[in-house]
């Protein structure tokens, strides 16, 4: 799912796009239905490359394709299985971080999690939070603010330079209420278009039987759909490993 700032009443329907969008470069697209009694951020660990510069974040307007993940669904006519989810750092001024309007959306790029300090506290979770996932000391974090109520978002997107070039990142750690949990309840469909199918790390995942531009429209997609190419799908579903998701090809 993916981490809040302050507490929410419920995350549901999950929905998570991924795919290279260049060598070295990851899209990533999001979405989710969710319930909040404040203003707060949703904020994604992502797993950038060394000394990544502010700007490196390039977001992607999906205000005007709402029915991304729909269409993207639309492509697996049958229900699927749920299945079980198998450093330098560089230096960065104090300035405010900056804000982007993208779509509904304010969103922010925080590239390490002291940077959270520049951030309003709304926004931000607590520098002893991530001290618990000592795996996140040298992510980059993207930072999307919410209105408070009941809402489905339109997709959020962005590419980022990624770490991991011959692998998928998808963020599926749960923060919720302040506390990092060995395990999590999951609601999640994960997509992707990879550029070799077939592979062992897919075995778990379902294929589209047809190409994207039959079920979809890569014209509205701001870049991320290859319309020729297939799509995977993987579900997960029920208490599983706090974690996030690495697919081991790209």
């Amino acid at each position: 799912m993916c981490c809040f700032s302050q507490p929410v009443r419920y995350v549901a329907d999950t929905r998570i796009f991924a795919r290279m969008s260049e060598p070295s470069r990851q899209a990533l697209a999001y979405q989710m239905n969710f319930g909040a009694d404040a203003d707060l951020a949703m904020i994604l660990p992502i797993p950038v490359a060394p000394q990544t510069a502010e700007d490196a974040i390039h977001f992607l307007n999906l205000e005007g394709y709402p029915a991304f993940f729909e269409h993207l669904d639309a492509g697996f006519p049958e229900p699927v299985p749920a299945a079980v989810a198998g450093r330098a750092i560089a230096t960065y001024s104090k300035e405010t971080l900056k804000v982007e309007k993208v779509g509904s959306f304010e969103a922010s790029f925080v590239p390490r999690p002291a940077d959270f300090d520049r951030l309003d506290r709304r926004f931000s979770i607590a520098r002893e939070v991530w001290d618990k996932l000592p795996a996140y000391a040298d992510y980059g974090f993207v930072v999307f603010k919410l209105r408070k109520g009941d809402h489905k978002v339109h997709p959020m997107a962005f590419t980022f330079p990624t770490r991991f070039p011959g692998q998928l990142f998808f963020p599926t750690v749960h923060i919720h209420d302040g506390e990092v949990h060995r395990e999590e309840e999951f609601d999640h469909q994960l997509y992707c278009q990879v550029n070799r199918s077939g592979l062992f790390a897919l075995m778990k995942w379902d294929e589209s039987p047809g190409i994207a531009s039959s079920f979809s429209e890569p014209a509205k997609s701001a870049g991320l759909i290859i319309a020729d190419k297939h799509v995977h799908r993987r579900e997960l579903r029920g208490m599983l490993e706090n974690k996030d998701i690495l697919l081991g090809t790209a």
